[in-house]
């Protein structure tokens, strides 16, 4: 069972995943490295490429896409993961993975935001959290310079 480590292309992603090794080498699991590309990037990606050729985007190019990004962030970390790309809403296809294959834990980073921030723009570490059956492990973000 694995320990997934939930990652997008911000400055946390190193974060995550060292977090993540750290309870994959103390419970003697593999660690997943999961990027999700959004709707927004693959429409994006799909205009790109139907412009160019006239055709659409296999799903699976895109979620290779996805694979790519997590896995050059495993290599910015220098750790030992798999890396696992998928397509769709970020919170959902992380809780889905998890589930499927059935992680022990699932690091996310957090983001300072505003009371009002949160409750008008949801988040995914927040949907996270409160949707997934395995425990969730919080990675918080760097403080900012004063």
């Amino acid at each position: 069972m694995p320990i997934v480590a939930a990652v997008d292309r911000s400055d946390q992603a190193t974060a995550i995943i060292e977090q993540a090794g750290q309870l994959g080498a103390a419970f003697e699991e593999p660690v997943h490295v999961v990027h999700v590309l959004t709707r927004k990037e693959f429409v994006s990606l799909e205009r790109t490429n139907v412009t160019k050729s006239g055709s659409a985007v296999p799903i699976e190019e895109i979620e290779a896409i996805a694979e790519e990004i997590a896995a050059e962030a495993i290599e910015d970390a220098g750790a030992d993961a798999d890396a696992i790309g998928l397509v769709g809403k970020p919170a959902e296809e992380i809780v889905t993975y998890a589930e499927t294959v059935d992680a022990d834990y699932v690091v996310v980073g957090g983001r300072k935001r505003s009371p009002v921030g949160k409750a008008l723009f949801g988040s995914v570490a927040q949907s996270v959290i409160l949707s997934a059956e395995s425990p969730i492990v919080m990675v918080k973000p760097p403080e900012k310079p004063a």
